[in-house]
């Protein structure tokens, strides 16, 4: 079927990922989103773009395009929605097919190869992991859930295994941090390696509404009565917890009243200036609460601690590690992309790619 004006369907696998039975336009298709040409039963293959001098087709676009798709899992019920899906996912999708392609022509101007026997030993684990049988049942199977033939598989494990060894060979061996830049690091941001002051409390609740709204004053006062009784008990020696088992409405008698420790910081401004009033050991006067009167007992305090360095050396080192390999990955692809030679045959894929780059290029730039 050919509609006119050029328009193109969308149709087979794409259709079965997305779940709907839909046509999109003439917008989606100028973003490389459709499938290739149809007129007189003859698929026309299109060519959208050529890095140094390999291809980029619309099969090879449309198969990204349904694998991005499909991970976002997205509910596309109309053409409408198909369109805005394409143009949200196409530059970025562009954009990374340019960048692994670089990668695999610079694995393999590297001399990296993936192996006839290494691939075997690849398939055989992949049918030994998912107990195929044959070798027939492992291409039926690879067919039906990926549709692909072996030969796209072993394509697709080279193109990995080249992006893979020029990231380990090309760019992270090229990443190191020496002790003294790890004891640097250690310095200026101590904070991010000392434990926060932690309190372990126990308490004692004298349930009790807020006066109002016809709440007795009479048993509001007798609830403040019971929780200075309570707290004069612990004062005369009786033990922290044995009273809260007897006296608190609080879950946490269960517990002897315990809890914690806690993150002080988590704790309201007012417990805070309370607890810093308080020695280990020490009680409190009752404190209204919402709930009605609350003793709390400071239990243990620990303040905040540095962890020493050696703990923390390889956790710096991967923090590091982490940004300047992000670093040395983003210079690595902008030397690749600005010595490659990239030839378009789709203006409006050529507009969104170059609006994607630039978007891309000030994010950078803002990280740095």
């Amino acid at each position: 079927m050919v509609r006119p004006n050029g328009m193109r369907l969308w149709t087979g696998t794409l259709l079965a990922v997305i779940a709907v039975q839909v046509c999109v336009d003439t917008s989606a298709q100028q973003l490389g989103g459709a499938t290739p040409e149809m007129a007189v039963g003859e698929v026309l293959e299109r060519i959208l773009v050529k890095v140094n001098g390999d291809i980029i087709s619309q099969t090879d676009l449309q198969n990204r395009q349904i694998t991005v798709l499909r991970q976002q899992n997205l509910q596309l019920s109309t053409d409408a929605d198909v369109a805005k899906a394409l143009q949200d996912v196409t530059p970025g999708v562009i954009s990374e097919a340019i960048d692994e392609l670089l990668l695999v022509q610079q694995g393999r101007a590297l001399g990296y190869q993936l192996t006839d026997e290494q691939f075997e030993q690849l398939v055989e684990g992949i049918k030994e992991e998912n107990n195929f049988e044959s070798d027939a049942d492992f291409v039926a199977a690879l067919e039906a859930s990926e549709g692909m033939t072996v030969n796209d598989l072993k394509r697709a494990m080279e193109r990995q295994m080249l992006v893979s060894q020029v990231q380990q060979i090309e760019i992270l061996q090229k990443v190191s941090i020496t002790d003294i830049e790890a004891r640097e690091y250690y310095d200026t941001h101590l904070e991010e390696f000392t434990d926060p002051i932690t309190v372990t409390l126990r308490e004692i609740l004298v349930a009790a509404p807020e006066v109002g709204a016809g709440v007795n004053v009479v048993a509001d006062e007798q609830a403040l009565d019971k929780a200075v009784v309570a707290r004069q008990r612990v004062l005369n020696g009786e033990d922290f917890a044995q009273v809260a088992i007897e006296v608190s409405d609080a879950p946490s008698k269960a517990n002897g009243g315990r809890i914690g420790p806690l993150d002080l910081t988590v704790l309201s401004e007012s417990i805070q200036q309370l607890l810093d009033e308080l020695e280990v050991g020490d009680v409190s006067e009752p404190v209204r609460t919402p709930g009605g009167y609350q003793l709390l007992k400071l239990e243990a305090r620990t303040e905040q601690t540095p962890l020493p360095f050696d703990e923390v050396r390889d956790a710096i080192a991967d923090n590091v590690f982490s940004d300047r390999r992000m670093d040395e990955y983003v210079q690595y692809l902008d030397r690749l992309r600005a010595e490659a030679i990239i030839e378009w045959n789709d203006d409006v894929l050529l507009q969104a790619y170059e609006a994607f780059a630039a978007e891309r290029d000030e994010q950078q730039r803002r990280n740095q």
